[in-house]
This record gives C-alpha cells, sequence and structure tokens, in this order.
C-alpha cells in the first residue's frame, strides 16, 4: 500500500500516551509508549506527545487519535475529557492534520466533531484494534490484554461483533474485563490466596500490583511497566516479593522467594481464570469458531496465548500481521496494538 504521506496513530490512555509511525508504504517503522498520569492534568499530556514526537523520526505526517483518557477523575464527565483531549492535541499538532476515531462513524476532522460525536469517541481505541484486525483475518476472538483493561471481541466474516459499545455496556457484556498485567492492584484480582498449602486472605490494601506478580513470575516486560511501585521502591523481584508478602500481613526474606513464587502462580491463575471465564462467555454458542484463531495483542498477550491452548483454538499475534514492518524502540506492533490500527486505517482513507 502507497500512501501520500506518513500517519502516525495515537491512543491517548489515562496513564500511557501510545504513538505509531507508519511510512507511506503503509510500515510499522516504530512505536512509542509514554506513561502520562493524565489525572493530574492536560499538562501530562502534552509533555508525552511533545517527547514521543521528539523521538520519531522528523517527517511530515497525517495523525489519527483514538482515546479512553476521557475516563479520568480530571474531567467531570466523558464528553468535557473528549473536548479538552481533541483539543489538546490539535493545539500541540500542526492544523488541519489530524482526525479523530469516532467508532462506527468512522474519522472525522476535529471541526466536524459535534455534541453527538461524543460518546461514539470515548474510549472507542478497542473499535479501532477489533475493526482492523477483523478486516485481515476475518473470522475469530480478538483479546488484548493490556496493563489495565482486557478487551475480548468476537470477530465474524470481517465484520466487528459486539453487545457493548459503551465502558458500561462492554463490562456488562464481559467484552471488557477491568484486569490488566501491570497497573491492576492484586487486591483487585481476588480476595484470597493459596500459601503454603493453605487458603488465606488478602488484605484490601495497595500494597501490591500485577506487575510484582509477574516481575516474580519472570514473565514481565519492564518496558512495559512505567507506573511506579505501590511503595515507591524499586522493581527487582525481591522489591515485588516483599510488596506481594504484604498481602498476607507477612514479612519477607529472601531464603522464603520460592514461597511467594509459587504465591504469585496462584494470583496469576486466578487473573488468567477470570479472563477465561469471559472469553468462553464470548464464545460460548460460536462453534464455527473453532477453525478460526485467537488473536493476541497488549502487553499481556502472553496470557491470551496460553488461553488460546488451553480452549483448544490456533492463536495469531498481532504483530503477525505486519511482516514487512520494523521496531525501532524495543516495544513490539502488538503493545500499541490500538495505536497501530487506528493510524493503519487513517492510512487507507487519507
Amino acid at each position: 500500500m502507497m500512501i501520500q504521506t506518513s500517519m502516525m496513530g495515537w491512543d491517548i490512555g489515562g496513564a500511557h500516551v501510545k504513538a505509531a509511525v507508519i511510512n507511506t508504504y503503509g510500515e510499522v517503522i516504530a512505536v512509542y509508549q509514554q506513561p502520562c498520569h493524565l489525572w493530574k492534568g492536560l499538562d501530562q499530556l502534552q509533555a508525552a506527545v511533545t517527547h514521543i514526537l521528539s523521538e520519531a523520526p522528523d517527517w511530515s505526517y497525517q495523525h489519527a487519535i483514538t482515546m479512553t483518557g476521557e475516563l479520568v477523575d480530571l474531567f467531570k464527565d466523558r464528553e468535557e475529557g473528549v473536548k479538552q483531549i481533541i483539543t489538546t492535541m490539535t493545539t500541540i499538532l500542526p492544523q488541519k492534520s489530524c482526525v479523530v476515531f469516532a467508532g462506527f462513524a468512522g474519522f472525522l476532522e476535529p471541526e466536524q466533531i459535534n455534541a453527538n460525536h461524543y460518546q461514539q469517541i470515548a474510549s472507542s481505541n478497542w473499535l479501532a484494534s477489533t475493526s482492523f484486525v477483523a478486516q485481515k483475518v476475518g473470522t475469530g476472538l480478538f483479546v488484548d490484554i493490556g496493563s489495565t483493561t482486557t478487551d475480548i471481541i468476537l470477530l465474524k466474516d470481517a465484520k466487528v461483533q459486539v453487545q457493548g459499545y459503551t465502558d458500561y455496556q462492554r463490562l456488562i457484556s464481559k467484552e471488557l474485563v477491568y484486569t490488566g498485567v501491570v497497573r491492576t492492584a492484586v487486591m483487585a484480582v481476588s480476595q484470597t490466596a493459596c500459601d503454603q498449602g493453605q487458603e488465606i486472605g488478602l488484605m484490601a490494601e495497595y500494597f501490591a500490583t500485577m506487575a510484582d506478580v509477574y516481575r516474580v513470575t519472570g514473565e514481565l516486560n519492564e518496558l512495559h511497566d512505567q507506573t511506579e511501585t505501590a511503595d515507591g521502591a524499586e522493581k527487582t523481584i525481591i522489591a515485588s516479593a516483599r510488596r506481594l508478602s504484604r498481602m498476607i500481613g507477612s514479612d519477607f526474606v529472601p531464603e522464603e522467594l520460592p514461597r511467594w513464587q509459587q504465591f504469585a502462580e496462584n494470583i496469576r491463575f486466578q487473573q488468567l481464570q477470570k479472563v477465561q471465564s469471559a472469553c468462553e462467555y464470548r464464545i460460548k454458542n460460536e462453534a464455527i469458531l473453532k477453525t478460526n484463531p485467537i488473536i493476541g495483542a497488549g502487553v499481556g498477550r502472553f496470557l491470551v496465548k496460553q488461553l488460546a491452548q488451553v480452549l483448544g483454538y490456533s492463536y495469531l499475534d498481532f504483530t503477525e500481521l505486519f511482516p514487512a514492518s520494523a521496531n525501532q524502540t524495543g516495544l513490539s506492533i502488538s503493545d500499541c496494538a490500538p495505536a497501530v490500527a487506528v493510524g493503519c486505517l487513517a492510512a487507507e482513507l487519507y
């Protein structure tokens, strides 16, 4: 595919900004993730976007934007959040170079957006990813496990099949499971765990996150953890194990590291079960899917691969949809799937 200008796809989240650079041949040249504590103020967004622009190739770009950051409590409601994010982005980026993804309504230029579009724009990044994957794969189950949330979307005959659209609706339909492999608090995954052969209640305290769990199990890519730890201490296996020990009111000693590795494995199992249950709910009565893949994306897609094996499906990584593309930042295309997808979808139109 040859396009006239290079494209940058942007996924504006409440904790991270992700971006993808797509060249004039439709190849993904680089992806970026920058921490953005948007709940602290719009200056956080300005700083994150400016940093990514300074790292990206110095080309002329068209920009395509999707978002979930409108949900943060900086804004009184999602409409205000959408408005302020768009205003901020169009202030930073060159004039008349931006389009905004409005879900099933497609792409809109900022001056075209009115009150009827805010709900379509809000938290629609999952639809950018799934629309792109549906075009490429046709039929399957798309599962994106990120740092904070999990999207589970059915694809049939190159179309996205959804029961819900807003976050509220998707939480009901189990197409959105609010759990991830980095930022999610351990206390949000389970109330009990197994330790030394016995069940024990977990403290309802922000002592540890799932980043600690996956650091102790050896599965966390440190590039994916751009969030401060629960206690502000270092990001090491020992420090993570110590944070996990606090969840059951225990002191940590280094000689007991195998104990906390087993404890982490149990928490991991419980999170995996939660996602698996939602996947099974989405694919029940869909026998045709047995001949189609589960497509994995997000920083937690190592869990998606395991789920595919458990459920008896083939696995397809989102990255495999881009055989000719490069990786210049250490991050994977799959790590930033919505940014990549929104950029690719826009590149086909502009």
